[in-house]
């Protein structure tokens, strides 16, 4: 069987890689051995207060009236932070504020673009904003506790007035995510994340992006992956969520196993992650800079492909060709993308 047929109708047929699970990657510097998550995993509201504790470290999330964030609502945050991520890359300066077309912002999320699409967006900036974080940060015999949310203001146009459709909305990011953009404490997810049916599968492919990550595999047990999630259905629904994943192989990179309890995710392609989501960069190396122009010619020489992917991908045979001056990076980085696009067309 297609493991494609367990997967969400892919509506729309560009696809981007993205940048994502800053909030996790600031939480394990804060609590390195964090086990649980502080999205809501409920298409319900959840209006339940959360406490996670850690070696003396605590982290407590509260929600607004309209209930926690949930891991639908962490897209605009994934989204913001793929703007972010390409702008650092093109060498522009950055800012806690995001433009977010909301057109842009459904197809790239592979959501729908209908009146209550518009309308679950207005939602999940509500609950972003609303969502509460606490927690307290040791440091010898003083103790800090910051207060914050997942984002700090939003402006939303609308056409027709307040009962119109969204056009765009303006997001304020708080510092504590905007640092950990800075600091790039982000992992690559694959794009078929946005297929995922399941809330829980999202999660799943979540904690094996963070823990598993290039490795060819990694090994938790049943009941530790089930804390780790969230979950808050009966550990035997849990169990045969994972089943499921194991049987029907849809969950993007990762082939998983179930044993004695103990859940093993193998890498679908070691070799085919390790090139796609670390190329050899150096922080001490100034790589070729591109010109707008040359992202839209490229995009049409390699139409589905990422194409700050291609520039990595790109760079790196650069720099491990000599690192020779270009007298036209621009030509050369679209030339590439062609050749790439003729070899190997994505599938």
């Amino acid at each position: 069987m297609n493991n494609h047929s367990h997967l969400l109708p892919e509506k729309y047929p560009q696809k981007e890689l993205f940048i994502c699970d800053v909030a996790d990657a600031v939480l394990k510097d804060i609590m390195p051995q964090m086990e649980h998550p502080f999205y809501s995993l409920s298409k319900k509201p959840d209006t339940s207060i959360r406490r996670y504790e850690h070696n003396g470290n605590w982290l407590e999330i509260t929600p607004s009236v309209k209930g926690l964030a949930t891991i639908y609502d962490k897209d605009i945050l994934i989204y913001c932070i793929s703007q972010i991520m390409a702008k650092l890359k093109r060498g522009e300066e950055i800012s806690r504020r995001v433009w977010i077309t909301s057109r842009d912002f459904l197809i790239f999320t592979n959501r729908g673009t209908g009146g209550k699409d518009y309308q679950a967006l207005c939602e999940s900036i509500a609950r972003l904003a609303g969502t509460q974080i606490t927690t307290n940060i040791k440091t010898g015999d003083e103790e800090e506790q910051d207060v914050f949310s997942l984002i700090d203001a939003a402006s939303i146009r609308r056409k027709h007035g307040l009962n119109g459709r969204l056009l765009w909305c303006e997001i304020q990011l708080s510092d504590w995510v905007f640092n950990a953009i800075r600091e790039k404490e982000v992992l690559t997810l694959h794009p078929d994340y946005f297929r995922l049916s399941k809330p829980l599968e999202k999660r799943i492919y979540e904690i094996a992006r963070k823990h598993c990550g290039r490795q060819p595999s990694w090994t938790i047990g049943i009941e530790q992956l089930y804390k780790k999630s969230g979950s808050k259905s009966m550990i035997k629904v849990f169990r045969q969520l994972v089943k499921n994943l194991v049987k029907n192989n849809h969950l993007p990179d990762y082939t998983l196993t179930l044993d004695n309890d103990k859940v093993t995710f193998f890498n679908k392609n070691h070799e085919e992650m390790e090139k796609w989501y670390n190329p050899a960069f150096d922080n001490k190396t100034e790589y070729p800079r591109l010109t707008e122009r040359a992202y839209e010619i490229a995009r049409k020489a390699a139409p589905r492909y990422d194409i700050y992917y291609l520039e990595q991908e790109w760079q790196t045979y650069w720099y491990r060709s000599g690192r020779k001056p270009l007298s036209n990076p621009d030509g050369a980085f679209v030339a590439f993308c062609k050749k790439v696009n003729l070899e190997k067309p994505c599938a």
